[in-house]
């Protein structure tokens, strides 16, 4: 395991009591309070929503936030295992790796954008857009957060992603001008391979298959999530 960890904030333990409306978690923290928490996961949490299991959530200072606590993440059978239930984590621990470097198979890189405009109608915005002063090609970064698996396979899509489909349509039109890559941000520490979900969503493997033949870069990227922070495991094995 790498030494490179993002931290959390300060977090507190409780136990998920259900999860409704989407964006709305009820949880008992240990110390006896009862709270709603935000929930930023609006898919489906495939293999993930078990309510009764331990679950940690931060509190924002913020006074205008109608939910100060968010859920992080919850542990799931049948290893204890953590995984990540922030969506917004991902690009954020992904910033923080990009900045230094923390992924040799992107190459060298002197600025790193995000949220750049791209695709025939520039409606659609890259994660991150990496580029360099020596004159070789832009890389495209798209980070897909995995939560969903089978055994020790982690699996994305967890339902059928028409917004998905898009992106590796559009990533596949970058090439070869640009360098486009799809970064899978495996959001737990027990899955060695990665492999598309076919049977939530054929169409998005088909077209992630035939990406990957044009020149489409997967890097399943493992991540450890924990109480003490977001650990990096390296890449996961591709199984197509």
């Amino acid at each position: 395991m790498t030494d490179w960890l993002f931290p959390y904030p300060p977090l507190l333990s409780g136990t998920l009591i259900k999860r409704y409306k989407r964006f709305f978690a009820d949880i008992l923290l240990d110390s006896g309070e009862a709270i709603v928490a935000h929930c930023p996961n609006t898919g489906p949490m495939t293999g993930v929503y078990h309510p009764g299991s331990p679950v940690m959530v931060s509190r924002s200072a913020s006074p205008t936030r109608k939910l100060p606590y968010t859920w992080e993440m919850i542990q799931v059978p049948p290893l204890p295992t953590w995984v990540g239930a922030n969506t917004a984590m991902p690009n954020q621990v992904i910033k923080a790796a990009l900045a230094v470097h923390l992924f040799p198979e992107l190459g060298a890189y002197t600025e790193i954008r995000t949220e750049v405009p791209y695709g025939k109608d520039k409606k659609s915005r890259i994660d991150f857009l990496l580029s360099s002063d020596d004159g070789s090609r832009p890389v495209y970064v798209e980070v897909k957060n995995t939560t969903w698996c089978q055994g020790p396979v982690a699996l994305f899509p967890d339902t059928v992603t028409t917004r998905g489909q898009k992106h590796l349509l559009e990533l596949t039109q970058l090439l070869p001008q640009a360098r486009a890559v799809m970064l899978y941000f495996i959001n737990r520490g027990d899955c060695p391979y990665f492999a598309p979900g076919d049977s939530a969503d054929p169409l998005y493997g088909q077209l992630l298959r035939e990406a990957i033949a044009l020149g489409l870069e997967v890097l399943p990227c493992r991540f450890d999530p924990s109480p003490s922070g977001i650990g990096y495991l390296g890449l996961a094995e591709l199984k197509l």
